[in-house]
């Protein structure tokens, strides 16, 4: 590296002077100018490797204003590494932990220029860009964890499109490249349907089932079970590979289990409120209740069974306003376990599958994460500008 005449000739002086001082004062301070002149030696880039993904980590994405994706440890609270993901991109990760995928678009100046949709794969041991796998198009669109999922033995990928109306496009992930684009007017919030391809939920109400064989594909339609314009449901919901089911809930608080298949079928909804002890929620105005909120409002323990839902005092149409309490709900009885005040309200959830559960939460101010133990209740971390974006946890089989 050359090194600019003024910044060579002042740091001469400067080891001239540290010279004339350690004449003076003899070897007493010869360990200074020793470590004086470790700073003329020249650095050497390093690069770490981490673990695979692992369950008790949490996977916390950048806010409206910073890309990235974090990962922390939650049993340290110490930040492990970052995945490359910009706001409006998607990630996803591999079942078998080798390797994290980002649904992603990008312009050859900036913010303008010629559009390129993507799906990048990274090693997840030294985050390696591997590849990047051309697609037709994609929905530009962040804070939404159904827009790109895998299958469940991680081979195929599926991204929501809307460019120009909506679809889906399907990735090859082995052999990393694009099949085909599926039509699917009306529906969104994948999830995948083992043995089949995918499901999404409609807005009619209805779930579509779309079987994939290649380039070809077939789509039927079940009976609608909710209204969308009446009481819609979150679209961050919550999917378990083991039972092939997965459990959403509507702004008025209903729970609906879906098991996935060929044929889906939806059980009869119940209330969180009653299942609480309350009057269930309402759609009248002004009808205060406890309501479910955030952008990703609930999380769930695929072992235990217990649903984490963020809950707040509000009324109809208040879904996006943060939880201030975490209701434990045990899905299979139907029932309230337990309802935990927060320090500070929440509009992120999720939850590990590691043995020893642990829930982080992005909070509503400041971007700041906090790690709650599952079982005790106990404020275990609060990690400063953590990202302020959705949560993903890795699901380990």
């Amino acid at each position: 590296m050359r090194v600019p005449p003024r910044l060579f000739s002042g740091s001469l002086l400067r080891m001239a002077l540290l010279a004339s001082v350690v004449s003076m004062a003899g070897g007493a301070v010869s360990a200074v100018a020793q470590e004086a002149a470790k700073v003329l030696e020249a650095e050497e880039a390093t690069t770490l490797k981490i673990e695979p993904p692992q369950a008790q980590w949490g996977y916390i994405r950048g806010g409206f204003g910073s890309g990235g994706t974090r990962i922390f440890d939650g049993v340290t609270g110490k930040m492990k590494g970052l995945v490359e993901t910009s706001k409006s991109s998607d990630m996803a990760i591999d079942p078998a932990g080798k390797f994290y995928y980002v649904s992603e678009s990008i312009w050859t100046k900036g913010d303008r220029g010629t559009r390129q949709d993507m799906v990048s794969v990274y090693d997840t041991t030294d985050m390696k860009l591997l590849a990047e796998i051309t697609m037709p198009g994609r929905l530009i669109i962040g804070g939404r964890k159904q827009n790109f999922i895998i299958s469940d033995d991680g081979k195929t990928g599926f991204v929501y499109n809307f460019d120009p109306a909506s679809s889906v496009n399907v990735i090859d992930l082995v052999k990393r490249k694009f099949v085909t684009d599926i039509d699917l007017p009306g529906c969104a919030s994948l999830m995948p349907n083992p043995g089949v391809g995918f499901s999404a939920l409609c807005s009619d109400g209805s779930i579509a089932t779309v079987a994939v064989n290649g380039s070809k594909s077939s789509v039927t339609r079940s009976a609608s079970f909710f209204a969308a314009s009446v009481d819609p449901i979150f679209d961050n919901y919550t999917y378990d590979q083991s039972k092939a089911e997965a459990v959403m809930v509507s702004y008025t608080g209903l729970v609906y289990q879906v098991k996935v298949s060929a044929t889906p079928t939806v059980s009869a909804p119940w209330s969180l409120q009653v299942a609480a002890g309350l009057r269930p929620g309402d759609t009248k105005p002004l009808d205060v209740n406890w309501f479910p909120g955030g952008t990703q409002p609930m999380a769930l323990n695929r072992k235990t069974g217990l649903l984490y839902v963020l809950m707040h005092i509000g009324e109809f149409w208040s879904q996006k306003q943060a939880g201030t309490e975490v209701w434990e709900i045990d899905v299979a009885a139907k029932k309230v376990l337990g309802r935990h005040p927060l320090e500070k309200p929440a509009v992120n959830i999720e939850v590990t599958q590691s043995a020893e559960p642990l829930l982080f939460l992005s909070e509503d101010e400041g971007g700041n994460a906090r790690v709650i133990d599952a079982k005790t209740w106990e404020s275990k971390h609060e990690i400063k500008r953590a990202g302020g974006g959705i949560i993903n946890t890795f699901f380990p089989r």
